[in-house]
């Protein structure tokens, strides 16, 4: 199997799906599975390499963090000339994803997709709700090429479902187990960010308005003084939003930027609860890592969050948008020091289940059997 991947995010952008498809790349290598990638540009001359091509691009409005390149069509058409890859993966559906498709559509050549966002719900947050026929019939446009589509949730599923969209097929996300470690917690995390209060929540994402932050901060400065004085916040993530936040959040909440690696490890390990109100997820990347951190979550009744937490045994689901029903969650917990204990060990049981080569192995098996189907499907044609 020869794998070609085209997708506008990509590290050292920081986002669920790039971090995934990083993985995926990792995967491919670990298997000895010729690949190459088309992404945006770095300004980090260490991420290159000779299978990964890269090329101008600009921010997404929707999300800066997803970037639009401007392709080199006949680059690419070279560059896929010389490694004659069995098949495509497109994993967004703008102008890289556009010029894979249109390669793939020219040379018959088996074609996956991934769907990674719901931009649709994006839209209710930006005021753009009346662009929403026009994103859907885009979308619904591009994605019928392909033999299989991937979502990341049964939630997914049922809202591409909706629309009509056929070829779905579930591929579900994993979690590093030994980085994202309840061993990581170490009083030093917590002495370098000055948290000295006997509760530390923790809430990780992109601070922009369709992770749900004008909830988060109702829960936060509407928690009862009793429990408020008793608990530091800890704000993990970049985004418009930020400097807004940063003034009108109370002194018991702390940000600090993107971490990464061992330092984030540590923020969830030393964390107490995951407070994650977003309505948006598709997956919810981040509420797996903490579980996997011996972290209890709170999140919302919405979103493919929903499969990842189990109510009253990893943690609580509560009512999407009221941060009233966050707050009796997180109560309940705080009052109940056993059954925060016993949700801890759970977690960690649950996401020891979730095993990045398994997932990617099983996605590898599916790349397969659309190439041979494809094989199949060549030769029947000739035979006619």
């Amino acid at each position: 199997m020869k794998l070609a991947l085209f997708t506008d995010t990509y590290p050292p952008q920081v986002n669920g799906v790039a971090k995934t498809l990083k993985r995926l790349v990792h995967h491919l290598e670990k298997r000895n599975i010729p690949h190459i990638v088309f992404a945006p540009d770095s300004n980090q001359e260490e991420l290159y390499a000779d299978n990964i091509h890269r090329f101008i691009s600009m921010s997404f409005f929707l999300y800066p963090e997803c970037r639009i390149a401007l392709p080199n069509l006949l680059k690419i058409k070279k560059q896929l000339h010389h490694f004659k890859p069995d098949l495509l993966h497109i994993a967004t559906p703008f102008n890289l994803g556009l010029s894979g498709l249109t390669y793939g559509k020219k040379q018959q050549i088996p074609m996956v997709a991934s769907y990674h966002t719901h931009f649709d719900h994006y839209l209710h947050y930006y005021h753009l709700e009346w662009f929403s026929n026009l994103l859907w019939r885009y979308m619904e446009w591009f994605h019928q090429p392909f033999s299989k589509i991937y979502v990341p949730s049964t939630e997914t599923k049922e809202h591409l479902e909706k629309r009509n969209f056929a070829n779905l097929a579930l591929w579900r996300r994993g979690v590093d187990s030994e980085l994202f470690h309840p061993l990581r917690s170490s009083s030093g995390f917590r002495d370098r960010y000055q948290l000295k209060r006997n509760y530390l929540f923790l809430f990780v994402g992109r601070l922009a308005p369709e992770k749900s932050l004008d909830v988060l901060q109702k829960i936060i400065t509407q928690m009862p003084d009793e429990l408020n004085r008793e608990v530091d916040w800890l704000i993990v993530g970049e985004g418009p939003l930020r400097g807004a936040l940063e003034q009108d959040m109370p002194s018991n909440v702390t940000f600090t930027g993107y971490l990464q690696g061992e330092e984030l490890a540590q923020a969830y390990a030393a964390s107490h609860l995951f407070v994650f109100p977003s309505t948006t997820e598709t997956f919810g990347n981040v509420a797996l890592e903490a579980l996997s951190s011996g972290t209890p979550a709170v999140v919302a009744n919405k979103g493919g969050v929903t499969e990842i937490v189990t109510h009253k045994k990893t943690g609580m689901i509560a009512e999407a948008n009221n941060h009233d029903d966050f707050i009796q969650h997180i109560l309940t917990l705080v009052n109940k020091p056993s059954l925060l204990k016993e949700m801890g060990l759970n977690t960690r049981q649950y996401a020891l289940s979730q095993s990045w080569d398994t997932i990617f192995d099983n996605l590898l098996a599916s790349y397969e059997e659309v190439i041979a189907r494809k094989v199949l499907q060549t030769k029947y044609q000739k035979a006619l």
